[in-house]
């Protein structure tokens, strides 16, 4: 090579370092999507994206380094003085609850890389950064959008985070075996793992799902505009007008209930009430998704939700719909799923006598049309008021705080892991649906108040009252059903 070129070479060289540089310290944002910047952000009101119409993610500077700047979103001391007055949704209590086995111990280092066995990741906070030590890739982007979710939390509330250690399992069924554990003579703690669900013989620490920043494989938008969009669609018809049945559509591939729902379906000889599809979801994405819209399904009076190989991220779709939610007995519950009635929030279905089951309670609400109606209604308004994107951030922070309070030894940066920020995730990351969701529900600005405050943990008269008031009004609409069929044996 000649002097004059390898001068040239040398100066362009740190001309791009210099640029790269200059843009990270004087915080300018480099977009990546145009299209999606003027649309509404998760979490954030309308107010808020005027503010900011750009995402703070400084690509050029990450695509150059490859690594976190100094200084980001994620790590800035908040400026917000003003705590929330607000009090978080009732649900939250059960984050006391949640993190119960270990309010005597609290939570060591060994107690977490005992549950590594089938963890997807490691997540260390420390100093207000997020460290990341991958064990294996989860199904499809579960674990990349939860971590997306992570950071735009740090985002949302920078520097209030304190240091934490925890490992997560992205799978659907819960883990942790309380029956190890929690028994009389057990002297050995249980292991600490963030799951989506859990039951009541397992110990997982239910953490909100990744669908909540999208689920790009089968084209399910990002929760708060999907939200909107069924708000939407929901008025454009009445409950009256909507079909007199109860629909379903789903994967029956997941689990033997499902297969037993799909029994229940019209047919010649027999009407339940019900109108249930099997999800093909292979050939739904050669055809564009153009029949898997969630926001159009809510076209039948009465919506199906049963679990699959566990809980199912369905369930938040279905109770917006303002349609009545027959609920097929659960066995496992989510962070939220607690904080839900029978007979105020949805309609019970007994899981070994689903079709006529799901008969009556129809039968039930095309007489009873008000009280049905009030019901959907109900339903609707707890997701679109205790679920909005908001409190799915709070609920995270609450979590993870009170988590963190537990840990019994001071979290370092593991030998393996790897620092990781919002820049680092999305500016490298290949063009396609995912990028658009992420990008989409990138967190513009810090909050200007801090997060809704705790509610206390259950005291034992009000939680055994709560647990009876479910039980009884399962067991009414039990009483109902067999009055009925009693008169109508078939």
């Amino acid at each position: 090579m000649t002097p004059t070129r390898i001068i040239t070479s040398t100066v362009l060289f740190f001309f791009i370092l210099f640029v790269g540089f200059y843009v990270y310290y004087l915080q300018i944002d480099v977009p990546m999507i145009t299209n999606s910047f003027s649309k509404k952000v998760e979490g954030v009101t309308s107010k808020d994206t005027k503010r900011t119409e750009t995402p703070p993610v400084n690509c050029l500077f990450a695509n150059l380094t490859l690594t976190c700047p100094l200084s980001s979103s994620e790590t800035q001391i908040s400026s917000a003085n003003k705590s929330s007055t607000e009090v978080c949704p009732e649900y939250f209590r059960w984050i006391h609850e949640d993190l119960s086995p270990w309010r005597k111990t609290g939570i060591s280092n060994d107690m977490i890389m005992r549950a590594r066995r089938t963890a997807n990741f490691r997540l260390v906070i420390v100093d207000g950064k997020a460290y990341l030590e991958t064990y294996g890739k989860a199904f499809q982007s579960r674990d990349t959008l939860n971590l997306w979710g992570i950071l735009q939390l740090m985002r949302r509330y920078p520097g209030m985070l304190p240091d934490l250690d925890l490992l997560f399992d992205c799978n659907d069924p819960p883990v942790i075996e309380s029956s190890l554990y929690m028994q009389p003579n057990s002297t050995v703690p249980p292991p600490a793992l963030f799951s989506y669900c859990s039951d009541d013989s397992h110990l997982d620490i239910v953490f909100p799902d990744w669908s909540f920043w999208g689920w790009p494989e089968i084209n399910i938008k990002p929760w708060t505009t999907l939200l909107e969009e069924m708000k939407e669609e929901n008025s454009k018809r009445k409950w009256t007008e909507r079909e007199p049945y109860a629909y379903w559509k789903g994967n029956t591939d997941v689990g033997n209930s499902r297969k037993d729902l799909i029994k229940c379906n019209v047919s010649d000889k027999q009407d339940w009430g019900a109108r249930l599809y099997e999800q093909d979801w292979g050939r739904e994405s050669q055809n564009g998704f153009q029949k898997s819209d969630l926001a159009k399904q809510c076209t039948h009076r009465y919506k199906v939700y049963i679990e699959g190989w566990a809980w199912s991220v369905s369930q938040k779709y279905i109770l917006a719909c303002d349609s009545l939610t027959l609920l097929v007995k659960p066995r496992f519950y989510d962070f939220f799923t607690r904080g839900i009635k029978p007979l105020k929030h949805y309609w019970p279905i007994k899981i070994n006598d689903m079709c006529r089951s799901i008969k009556f309670a129809v039968g039930w609400g095309n007489t009873h049309e008000q009280k049905v109606q009030e019901i959907g209604k109900a339903s609707s308004d707890f997701i679109r008021e205790n679920l909005k994107m908001e409190y799915i951030y709070d609920y995270m922070f609450h979590l993870l705080n009170e988590y963190a309070k537990l840990l019994t030894y001071k979290p370092t940066i593991p030998p393996n892991a790897i620092e990781f920020c919002s820049a680092t995730m999305v500016c490298p990351h290949p063009d396609g649906l995912e990028k658009t969701y992420m990008m989409e529900t990138m967190v513009r600005h810090p909050s200007d108040t801090g997060p809704c405050t705790m509610p206390p943990p259950f005291d034992p008269p009000s939680f055994h009252s709560l647990l009876e008031e479910k039980e009884q009004s399962i067991k009414k609409v039990e009483t109902w059903e067999n009055k009925f069929w009693s008169r109508h044996r078939k």
